[in-house]
């Protein structure tokens, strides 16, 4: 950006010494007439400086509607009125951060516009757009459109200045581009009247015929002193015809001049511009690789923080492949513990039917057992009474 801008103050300034229009002042160029004809105007450059401050919200047109607003900054901002004592001319400028969101030219058929209480809006045609501004108060709207209307009326006073300078410069132009002629020259003047045209003559006749009575001079003398005359005036005609034909060329040349000076004028204007939007986007372009180097270092930080989660990815995925792992175990000793609750539930049926086999074993031995006590005692009983007969028979037999 800064290889730009060199490049365009060095055609600014080829352009200004190929064209004659700028004189060397320091170690820049200011504009200057023709040396020629016209003299040398040499004039200190100085800065633009403002004159009044002022804070609002910036808004501009937007271009593909013609409609709404579209705001230009986030916040409040400063906007200044800007007098150039160089060039005389006004400029509102605004700037937030390094970025010019205002660079307008005052002029005079703008106008600004109260649209409401704390709004106002004034058309840039230069910069084919409408600019906005929202104040906090109706007071700080009123003395903004108050300093706009004032310089405005400045604008317009200086460019009828400038005019009538051009004007007043034109003529001495033409005084100097005669040569020795110290007064406008017009055709009657250089050619003369009739009457002056005829003077010589006059005087011609006028001292034959005086002299007689005094001196009485010779008629061969007269005649010499006639044909003297006659190629006096001869001369002159020809130097008149010459100063003439100057005067016309000097004029249409002073003409020309004219328009290659507003031409010259316009052009270095633009260059200015040129130059000043270029100083901003230069301005505007530190802060931008100043961003640029933040940008990066933000992607170097988001470069290892992916990288880190890429890892952190990484692992996640191999804790997944652990987890499905582990799942299909799980699932493997789900299905064999419910193969193997249904293999208990099957030992459980066995185990009742078991059980109840084993209780009604248990009840057929208890009844066996019963059976077998009453059996026994049954037995014990008649082995009693069996014994009892034989000792009763014992005893009969020992009797008998």
């Amino acid at each position: 950006m800064r290889e730009l801008l060199t490049e365009e103050r060095e055609h600014l300034i080829a352009f200004c010494l190929l064209s004659g229009s700028c004189a060397p002042y320091g170690n820049s160029y200011q504009r200057r007439t023709p040396t020629r004809r016209f003299p040398k105007v040499l004039i200190v450059p100085t800065k633009e400086q403002p004159i009044f401050s002022t804070r609002a919200h910036v808004f501009q047109i937007d271009p593909n509607t013609k409609k709404n607003w579209v705001p230009t900054s986030k916040h409040a901002v400063t906007v200044s009125y800007f007098y150039d004592s160089t060039r005389n001319v006004y400029r509102i400028i605004s700037l937030d951060g390094s970025k010019a969101i205002i660079n307008s030219t005052i002029t005079p058929n703008m106008t600004f516009t109260k649209t409401s209480q704390k709004f106002g809006q004034w058309a840039d045609s230069r910069a084919n757009t409408v600019y906005g501004l929202g104040f906090s108060s109706e007071h700080h709207l009123s003395k903004f459109a108050d300093k706009f209307q004032e310089f405005k009326e400045a604008a317009r006073l200086a460019k009828e200045k400038s005019q009538e300078k051009m004007e007043l410069t034109s003529t001495p132009s033409q005084e100097s581009a005669g040569g020795d002629i110290q007064s406008p020259l017009t055709p009657e003047s250089i050619n003369g009247t009739d009457d002056e045209r005829a003077t010589p003559e006059v005087t011609q006749n006028s001292e034959p015929r005086a002299e007689p009575t005094q001196n009485a001079l010779p008629f061969t003398h007269s005649s010499t002193i006639s044909k003297h005359w006659e190629a006096e005036l001869a001369t002159l005609k020809g130097n008149n015809a010459k100063l003439t034909a100057a005067l016309l060329e000097s004029t249409a040349n002073v003409k020309q001049w004219k328009q290659q000076l507003a031409a010259y004028q316009e052009e270095a204007e633009r260059l200015h511009k040129r130059v000043t939007e270029l100083e901003c986007v230069s301005s505007q372009a530190n802060a931008v690789h100043t961003h640029k180097t933040e940008l990066n270092q933000t992607i170097q930080e988001l470069e290892s923080t992916l990288k880190k989660k890429e890892e952190e990815i990484e692992r996640l995925k191999q804790e997944i492949e652990n987890a499905r792992e582990l799942q299909a175990q799980r699932d493997s000793l789900t299905q064999k513990l419910q193969e193997v609750e249904i293999r208990n539930k099957d030992l459980e049926g066995q185990l009742s039917d078991l059980e109840q086999r084993l209780e009604k074993s248990q009840n057929e031995q208890e009844a066996f057992r019963n059976n077998l006590k009453t059996l026994l005692e049954i037995l014990d009983g008649k082995i009693f009474e069996l014994t009892e007969l034989r000792d009763n028979l014992a005893k009969l037999i020992e009797c008998s």
